[in-house]
Parts: C-alpha cells; sequence; structure tokens
C-alpha cells in the first residue's frame, strides 16, 4: 500500500514511532527479470544440468536458489562439457567467448540484458567508423569485460575523472564515450565533464546508457535522504548498481550500509535511529526486502511503515529468441 509522504518534521518528532521508509522503485529490473526466467524456462524445458557462465544476476540469494534448481554455475567456457547446453549471463560477453562457444559446439542461450547489448552494438558500430571509444566503468566487472571485448583495440578504460588526463587518444575528433550501465550518475557525470573539457569535440551515445533502473533507484535515494537517518540497501556486495546506492546517500551524509539480508544488519547502526529507510538493488529479491521489515519491526521496534514512490516503472523485454520461440511465452516485466 502507497502512503502519502508526511513532511519532514514528523520523522524528528519525540513522540513518533520508529518508522520505515520503503522506496519505490526498487529491486528487481526487467534485465534482472528477464535473466533469472531464462534459467527457470531452460530447466522447465531442458531439465538439470543447465549451466551458467558466470553469475546470472550478481545475488547471492538468486543464485544459491537457481543452483538449487538444477542451474551449474561456471566461471569459463572450459568447466562446460562440449556439445551441453550453456546461458551467458545478463551481463554479457565478449565476442571471443562466443567464438569459444560455437568452437565448441555448446548451445547457447543469449541473456544479455538488451540495455547492455545496446552498448555493445554502440562498441562495435563506433569502432567501425574509426572512433576511439572512451568507457566509463569499473575494471573486471563482468559487463565491462564484455564490452572491452568487442573493440579492444580502440577501447580505453575511464575509471575515475583523474583518469582522462593520462589517456592520449590517436584522434581528437574522432572519440566517443560510452558508460557502464550500472554507475553513479554523479559520478559518470563528473567523468565525461572532464573528458568534454579535455576533448571538447567528444561524442556521446544518441541515448544515455546507464540504464533506467539504476538512475530511478538513485533519485529515489537522494529523494529520501533528507527525511531518513540511515539507508540500507538490499543486495549483494558484488553488484555495482547496489554499491552506487550506498555511495549516493554517504554523499548526502546520511549512513547507508549493503546488507545480503536482515542477517547482517548491525544492531549499533540502528541507535539513535527513528526513521530508516530501505531500497533494494535491481538484482535483489523482494522477499529480502520483507525479511527486512519484519525484522526491523520485530526485533527493533520500527513499527510504522510508509512507502515512497518516487517513479513507476513498466519496462518489459521480450525473452531471448531461443526461448521465446521454443516456449511461446508473452514478454517479462519487472512487475512481474
Amino acid at each position: 500500500m502507497k502512503i502519502p509522504m508526511p513532511n519532514s518534521s514528523s520523522s524528528t518528532s519525540p513522540t513518533a514511532n520508529k518508522r520505515i521508509i520503503l522506496l519505490s522503485p526498487r529491486g528487481f529490473c526487467a534485465g534482472v527479470v528477464r535473466a533469472i526466467d531464462v534459467v527457470k524456462i531452460a530447466l522447465d524445458l531442458y531439465g538439470a544440468p543447465i549451466y551458467v557462465r558466470k553469475e546470472i544476476v550478481h545475488n547471492k540469494h538468486v543464485v544459491d536458489e537457481l543452483r538449487a534448481a538444477g542451474a551449474v554455475f561456471v566461471e569459463e567456457l572450459a568447466e562446460v562439457p562440449s556439445g551441453c547446453r550453456v546461458i551467458f549471463s545478463a551481463h554479457g560477453v565478449s565476442p571471443a567467448v562466443r567464438t569459444e562457444a560455437e568452437e565448441r559446439k555448446l548451445n547457447v542461450i543469449d541473456a544479455t540484458c538488451p540495455l547492455v547489448t545496446k552498448v555493445h552494438l554502440e562498441a562495435v558500430r563506433y569502432a567501425r567508423k574509426g572512433f576511439s571509444i572512451a568507457l566509463v566503468g569499473h575494471s573486471n566487472h563482468d559487463e565491462v569485460v564484455g564490452t572491452m571485448g568487442e573493440a579492444p583495440d580502440c577501447t580505453f578504460l575511464v575509471e575515475r575523472p583523474e583518469d582522462v588526463a593520462g589517456i592520449t587518444f590517436p584522434d581528437p575528433t574522432k572519440i566517443v564515450y560510452l558508460t557502464q550501465t550500472t554507475l553513479s550518475l554523479d559520478e559518470t557525470r563528473d567523468i565525461v565533464a572532464a573528458l568534454k573539457e579535455k576533448y571538447p569535440l567528444i561524442q556521446g551515445p544518441p541515448a544515455q546508457d546507464i540504464c533506467y533502473a539504476t538512475e530511478n533507484r538513485q533519485i529515489a535515494v537522494k529523494a529520501v535522504a533528507p527525511l531518513c537517518e540511515l539507508l540500507l540497501v538490499v543486495g549483494s556486495q558484488n553488484s555495482s548498481n547496489s554499491r552506487r546506492l550506498v555511495e549516493v546517500c554517504e554523499k548526502t551524509g546520511v549512513p547507508s550500509y549493503l546488507v545480503d539480508d536482515c542477517t547482517e544488519v548491525k544492531p549499533e547502526w540502528l541507535v539513535g535511529v527513528k526513521t530508516v529507510s530501505i531500497t533494494a538493488g535491481a538484482s535483489a529479491p523482494e522477499n529480502l526486502v520483507e525479511e527486512l521489515m519484519a525484522f526491523l519491526r520485530d526485533e527493533h521496534g520500527f513499527t510504522d511503515m510508509e512507502e515512497m514512490e518516487i517513479k513507476e516503472e513498466d519496462v518489459r523485454f521480450t525473452l531471448p529468441t531461443e526461448l521465446h520461440t521454443i516456449s511461446n511465452l508473452r514478454p517479462v516485466s519487472a512487475n512481474g
């Protein structure tokens, strides 16, 4: 139930009950729903084992659940027996991985998020036109590794604004910047500004690469920060978009912590706190949010709950061709 937000003064009233502000949107995005459904549908259609290269999404609980259902998670394709079926994770892969899968005659189901695929296609298109690519992102993240693999000879990774000074592009008139989809909006803005200052002719993608869910959840965190004394983000430590939510909140001066589930909440975080806000990264299941709310209510007296909806999401992605044709299922969405 959506409850209208009171003004900020009510959260500091000495007589007010401890309360939770639950942020919306939160949790699964359309790309994550699609990726998880791909594994579940593949298991239903073909039976176990179904191999999955890397974590299908960056969430421990999701991976454990799918593993229990028969999915076998591997780091590299060399671990998959020849001729078997393998799923590529939502973060995408490089062309070298696709080539290896073909050579080993693996039956591939591609669960790459369509928004990540968009960045890959941009990299290929600009590389063919002779552009150098400034890829804004975090080194060793699965998504960045895959994107850099599309055009390795002309792609330069930029992680921080100060990195720009040390990068020299062959032709300053033919540069484009692309970004990882799960970055902090503010951090990315600073890096792009540094690139534009040094290279005024640099171009950007036709549409922003940072995904809608990442942006919406960060906007919601900024909106709730003045109303709470603590933000808890449900998500795994290797989830980039979840970590960015913590960083966005901390920059406002409000303490924030990333927790896989309620068991990771430390009592000292809650000392003196009357209002705690909760959100979840784009790969965190809603049941973990519900368990966290119950924990705060039953163990720490946060008896009032209000939901703060910043923006409604209704994004839908179709299933991969390999499954959409066979299963004849409708498109999946983040709303179920």
